[in-house]
C-alpha cells in the first residue's frame, strides 16, 4: 500500500491502477462564495486520507462532493475508474459503493438497530433477509453493539449510534467510506470509542475518508494528511511529516492554535 498519489503530467488523465476516487479541477459555489476552488485529489484503494483545516475551509463539502450529496460546478470526480453519475439509478449505485458516516448519525429512528443496518443490502443490494440479518449482527458485534440490535436509536449513547451508523456503511461492501466529523457531535467520552472502531477499519485497509478535528487520529491513522484553508488545498503530507514540520504558514498557526491548548 503505498499510498501515494502519482503526479499527473500535462495531458496525462488516465487514473493508475490503484486510484480509487480522483478528483479533477473541481470548483463548487454556494452564491458569491468558493467554496472550493480547483481541487485536485486522488485517493488510493487502502489508503487513509485525513481532511482537517479551519471551520469553513471547505472540508466537509468535499466530502459530500464524493457521493453527489453535493453537485459541483466544474471539474471531474470519479469513483473506480467511472466519473460520477448524475442522477437516478446509477447514482444509487454509486451512493452504495461510497459508503458515508455522518456528524449526526443519520439512522432511522422507527427502525430496531438490526433492521438500520440490514435496510440497505436488503434495498439497494437485493441481499435476501437472512443474509442481510447474518452480516448485519456480524458487523453490528465487529463494531462492538452486538447486544443492542433490537433496540432503537433512541435508546442508544451518541457513541453507540455512531457506530451502529459504520455498521450500516461497512453493510453494502462500500469501495470507499467517507467520514463528516464523526465525533464532533459526540460526548468526549464517546469519542475515543468511535475512532477505536475507525482505526480498525484502517488497520484492515478499508479505503477511508476522514474529515475529523481530532488531530490523534490523524497521526496515528492517516497515511496522508490533506490541509485544507479558504477552499483550497494548502498542502498534503505524510502525518509525521505535516504535524512535525508543516510548509505553509497557514498551518503552521492551524497547529499552533490547536496543538498548544
Amino acid at each position: 500500500m503505498s499510498g501515494v498519489a502519482k503526479t499527473k503530467g500535462p495531458g496525462d488523465t488516465v487514473p493508475a491502477a490503484g486510484d480509487l476516487v480522483v478528483l479533477n479541477g473541481v470548483n463548487k459555489h454556494f452564491g458569491a462564495l468558493h467554496v472550493l476552488q480547483d481541487i485536485d485529489l486522488t485517493i488510493a484503494r487502502g489508503e487513509v486520507v485525513v481532511v482537517i483545516g479551519p471551520s469553513g475551509s471547505g472540508k466537509s463539502t468535499l466530502c459530500r462532493t464524493i457521493n453527489r450529496l453535493e453537485t459541483i460546478d466544474s471539474g471531474s470526480i470519479s469513483i473506480d475508474g467511472k466519473p460520477l453519475p448524475q442522477e437516478g439509478k446509477e447514482l444509487a449505485r454509486l451512493r452504495a459503493d461510497v459508503g458515508m458516516v455522518f456528524q449526526s448519525f443519520n439512522l432511522f429512528a422507527h427502525k430496531t438497530v438490526l433492521e438500520n443496518v440490514m435496510l440497505g443490502q436488503v434495498k439497494v443490494r437485493r441481499t435476501e433477509k437472512k443474509v442481510a440479518e447474518k452480516k448485519a449482527r456480524a458487523l453490528l458485534d465487529r463494531v462492538g453493539v452486538g447486544s443492542q440490535s433490537d433496540k432503537y436509536p433512541a435508546q442508544l449513547s451518541g457513541g453507540q449510534q455512531q457506530r451502529v451508523a459504520i455498521a450500516r456503511a461497512l453493510a453494502m461492501d462500500p469501495k470507499v467510506i467517507l467520514f463528516d466529523e464523526p465525533t464532533s457531535a459526540l460526548d468526549p467520552e464517546m469519542i475515543n470509542e468511535v475512532l477505536e472502531v475507525m482505526q480498525q477499519l484502517a488497520r484492515d485497509g478499508m479505503t477511508m475518508v476522514v474529515v475529523t478535528h481530532e488531530m490523534g487520529f490523524a497521526r496515528s491513522a492517516a497515511n496522508r494528511v490533506v490541509f485544507m484553508a479558504d477552499g483550497r488545498i494548502v498542502e498534503e503530507a505524510q502525518p509525521e511529516e505535516f504535524f512535525s514540520n508543516p510548509r505553509s504558514d497557514r498551518a503552521k498557526d492551524f497547529l499552533s492554535k490547536i496543538l498548544h491548548h
